[in-house]
Formats: structure tokens, sequence, C-alpha cells
């Protein structure tokens, strides 16, 4: 019989690998998006203008918030996965 504290060791690591390894392959896809949505609009698609210094103070707070979600959201994430490969091994 398999000794199952080292088969669950073995799936939380696997587990919080793959949760990193996900979050970098998203990563690039995710900074698209953040630069299109800040950026100027065109006749397809309606972009915050960040770049515009008469922007009104709702367009800069917004902004902001924007440029700083892509840290926030992947950030956390590989928080959450370095959580689940550490917590793994200190709690074994």
């Amino acid at each position: 019989m398999i000794n199952k504290k080292g088969s669950v060791m073995i799936y939380t690591l696997m587990l919080g690998i793959t949760i990193i390894i996900l979050v970098m392959a998203l990563m690039p896809s995710g900074k698209e998006f953040v630069d299109s949505a800040m950026g100027n609009s065109t006749a397809d698609f309606i972009g915050l203008n960040c770049d515009n210094s008469t922007a009104t103070s709702f367009t800069k707070a917004t902004c902001a918030i924007t440029d700083f979600s892509l840290f926030y959201v992947f950030g956390g994430l590989l928080f959450l996965g370095g959580i689940v490969v550490v917590s793994r091994v200190v709690f074994s």
C-alpha cells in the first residue's frame, strides 16, 4: 500500500506547480488586455485614453485601478500557487 502522506504531498506539489505554470502562461494575454483597455479609442474599440492630459479625475482613477489590476490578479494567483506548495512542505 502506498504511503498516503507521500501521495498527498506529491499531489499538492503538482497542483501548486500547475497553478503557477497556468498563471505564467496567462500573463501575456492579461497584459495585452490591460494595455488595450488603457489605450486610445479606435473605430472598433473604446479605450480609456489614459495618455490624455485633459482626462477627468474619474478616468485617471480608473486608469490607475486598471493598471494595478494585472498585479493584483496574477500576483494573487501566484501567491495562491506558492501557498499550496509551501503549506504542504511546512505542515507535513
